[in-house]
């Protein structure tokens, strides 16, 4: 078979560079952020952790901490259990990573972690591999419109999706029929968008109970791929800024969140602060 006689798909992924990353990740990428353990590394690396798993048919939960995690874990400690099972927590916060180097906690500039930094990248893995993909999560009918737009672009991924509007409570019919669902279409890897808390509180819940896939906490992610929101351009998040362009399109939802919320962060803030200082005086 001819290069031109490929489908279109095909010689996308052939045409498509191989990414450097590193197969291992260093102990001291692991560090403690105003209080919780957070992982420095950049988006490919997320994806060979991700990949890795699979492989292997090992169960791994990736999880995400931002500003928004951090104000609701001093509100709601149960999260706490979430985050201990997570195998990789992402820094999904241009912010934090730059609080984090003025700690002295790396030297090296890292890009923010979250869905739409390797959404790309993740995608042409599915298709390369032929995962089953399954979201829980979103309005009735986002799921199936974001899931046609992608199967057109990666036929090869096999993607279902399930809206998030259930009863999540242990034990109660509709949460047994869900998890019925995941365990009959055995995912690769498992998206769950229900917005914090309550995407964590269900995974921590549920986790043993789901088959051996990869777990990942996505809020949004199947609405920007329906254009149901609508994702800010990437160079801001890669400025810091992506939460202005949030706050202007939806105001009322986001202003407590990013014009109130991280004052309730200055303790853990100040203590990182001293703890720093106490290091470098040491």
């Amino acid at each position: 078979m001819t290069e031109t006689s490929l489908p279109s798909h095909a010689r996308d992924r052939r045409a498509a560079p191989r990414r450097a990353f590193r197969k291992a990740r260093r102990s001291r990428e692991r560090v403690r952020l105003l209080g919780q353990a957070v992982d420095l590394v950049k988006p490919e690396e997320v994806m060979h952790h991700l990949q890795q798993a699979v492989a292997e048919g090992r169960k791994s939960l990736i999880a995400n901490h931002n500003l928004h995690s951090l104000y609701l874990l001093t509100r709601r400690p149960e999260l706490q259990t979430f985050y201990d099972r997570a195998d990789m927590v992402e820094v999904d916060s241009t912010p934090l990573l730059w609080f984090s180097r003025a700690l002295g906690l790396h030297s090296r500039p890292f890009h923010r972690c979250t869905y739409l930094d390797w959404r790309d990248h993740f995608w042409s893995l599915a298709d390369r591999k032929a995962w089953r993909v399954l979201s829980v999560g979103g309005a009735p009918g986002v799921g199936e419109a974001a899931a046609a737009k992608l199967a057109a672009r990666y036929p090869d991924a096999e993607i279902r999706t399930r809206h998030g509007y259930f009863e999540a409570a242990p034990g109660s019919a509709d949460n047994a029929a869900v998890l019925a669902e995941i365990a009959d279409f055995r995912p690769h890897i498992l998206f769950v968008g229900m917005g914090m808390p309550r995407q964590e509180l269900w995974i921590a819940d549920h986790f043993d109970a789901l088959p051996d896939c990869v777990v990942l906490s996505v809020g949004a992610a199947f609405d920007y791929e329906a254009g149901v929101q609508k994702a800010a351009p990437r160079w801001m998040g890669r400025a810091g800024i992506e939460w202005a362009y949030r706050l202007f399109h939806d105001p009322q939802r986001l202003f407590v969140r990013y014009c109130v919320e991280p004052w309730f962060l200055l303790p853990l803030i100040v203590a990182d602060i001293r703890t720093a200082l106490r290091r470098h005086g040491a």
